[in-house]
């Protein structure tokens, strides 16, 4: 049983220009789990483009291999392709005359592994003048763009919250001690679990336009539409879970001097949680925004309520970033705990075969059958209203979508115990409730999932806690406004350094 018989479907959570910025129907979607099977769908998808490829993203690391530990003595992959990301994307246009590649990372990406901009700047400066490389830096100091979107030809589209670049790389199984999951320089990678979404369709072509305003806004460079007949350039690696679904596109955006804050993907994380009947399921990297907590405390407070079950690393990936968010974590978590009087309440870390802690760096949501959200957006302040960041939600349409809602949540939490999907539906049958059947299959050792350690309320996290100073937010509401950005401290920057060569010619 996945849901309760007698529930009757609600109206449609949907609602273009307050929760969402467009709904497009996906002719075709997937959810895709971990990093490998992500990078081989990526490479199968590039590799059929003709006209025009958008790679949005945080960062982009273009000396990783795709597919590790799989080169030739020539360097190229099972596909025939260069294993390595920027001369894989180079082959991909060298030999597709028509075809550009357009590249967009956040700037401040450059500063925080300048390493990884070398080759970047190898490749504008000498690479194919095809490709297409910028760093969009429009946005308030101190926020990020942390939208994660590839469009192909607007036919077929990812979104969700993988990046292309160091450390992504991981199977479902998170086998210990890999080989094949490695930083770029050799070392060893920890365990990582992330989520990403395919769709084909208008729901495509919409995440396309996004992605094209993006680098407009970047850029001030406009680009115009594929004009391509329809073709279906789905890859051959991926399943197809489900056909012409609904699908909604939400956004989170700062505010800025020709608009007002961008807050959809709050309103639609909002009213998810105030929908759900019997499950609340989430998987995020942060647990540290103050309203989705006071959301689920309503929820837990309730009598016979969902169940709310959340999943999260049980550290950051450094010692600064769990001082900058986890003294929050562990507020957040004793302000649940202290609501949830019917023992609902769930918040566990995975771990893998050999119990080393799997790092979480998904950004799902799923409500009960009803609707699952992928994206770039965290449970945090930044996610809700100062990062940009872009969701893709799907919601059930009839009683076959609802299976299919229910089969992608008992995947991911299935990779979790350890188990089959099937095996997990069969114990939910038995029991009757998701998070009785999830602790009955939950082993004490090796794989599966751990309570979640709090860290201490105490020294700079603290500090950091009271103050979030790493995790601020425009208020809901904030109107436009004219806002400092990392480009305008560019412009800035370069203008001093002009004034200053031109003082020093005008001395000589």
């Amino acid at each position: 049983m996945s849901r309760p018989s007698t529930l009757q479907d609600p109206p449609s959570l949907f609602e273009p220009g307050r929760n969402c910025w467009k709904v497009g129907t996906a002719e075709k979607f997937e959810l895709i789990v971990d990093g490998a099977a992500y990078f081989i769908a990526l490479r199968e998808a590039l590799i059929q483009a003709q006209s025009q490829v958008l790679l949005i993203g945080w960062d982009f690391d273009l000396e990783i291999e795709m597919r590790p530990g799989e080169s030739d003595g020539d360097g190229n992959a099972p596909d025939g392709y260069p294993n390595k990301v920027i001369d894989f994307i180079e082959a991909v246009v060298d030999e597709k005359p028509n075809l550009k590649i357009y590249l967009l990372r956040w700037s401040g990406s450059a500063v925080i592994a300048p390493g990884r901009f070398v080759p970047a700047v190898r490749l504008k400066l000498a690479g194919p003048d095809r490709i297409k490389l910028a760093l969009d830096g429009r946005h308030p100091v101190g926020a990020c763009h942390h939208q994660k979107i590839v469009v192909v030809d607007d036919r077929l589209a990812f979104c969700g919250g993988i990046d292309v670049t160091d450390a992504r790389w991981d199977t479902p199984e998170h086998t210990p001690d890999d080989p094949h999951r490695v930083l770029r320089n050799g070392d060893p990678a920890p365990p990582w679990h992330d989520v990403t979404t395919a769709v084909t369709g208008p729901a495509a072509r919409k995440l396309g336009d996004l992605a094209r305003a993006r680098w407009h806004r970047a850029t001030d460079q406009e680009l115009a539409a594929p004009d391509l007949p329809a073709h279906d350039i789905w890859p051959a690696s991926l399943s197809v879970s489900c056909h012409d679904i609904a699908a909604a596109i939400s956004r989170t955006h700062p505010p800025e001097d020709d608009r007002a804050l961008v807050n959809e993907i709050e309103k639609m994380v909002m009213d998810a949680i105030a929908s759900a009947k019997y499950l609340i399921y989430i998987e995020s990297q942060y647990f540290a925004s103050d309203a989705i907590t006071q959301a689920l405390s309503v929820r837990l407070r309730e009598d016979g309520g969902p169940d709310v079950i959340v999943i999260n690393p049980v550290r950051a990936e450094n010692g600064f970033e769990d001082d900058a968010m986890h003294v929050t974590r562990t507020r957040m978590v004793e302000d649940l705990q202290a609501a949830d009087h019917e023992d609902r309440f769930r918040i566990w870390s995975p771990v893998n075969a050999g119990e080393d802690p799997i790092y979480v760096h998904a950004k799902v949501c799923v409500i009960d059958d009803r609707s699952l959200r992928v994206g770039s957006s965290n449970v945090d302040r930044r996610s809700m209203g100062f990062d940009t960041e872009c969701d893709l939600t799907i919601e059930a349409q009839d009683d076959a979508t609802r299976q299919i809602i229910a089969r992608l949540r008992n995947d991911l939490l299935a990779e979790h115990l350890d188990c089959t999907s099937e095996e997990l539906e069969r114990k939910i049958d038995q029991t009757g409730r998701i998070l009785t059947a999830i602790e009955a299959l939950n082993p004490d050792k090796g794989r599966g999932l751990r309570p979640l350690e709090l860290q201490e309320d105490n020294g700079a996290g603290a500090f950091f806690a009271n103050t979030r100073l790493f995790d601020p937010r425009f208020d809901r509401g904030t109107p436009k406004r004219r806002v400092l950005t990392s480009r305008h401290i560019a412009f800035g920057a370069a203008a001093l350094v002009a004034a200053g060569l031109l003082y020093r010619y005008w001395r000589r």
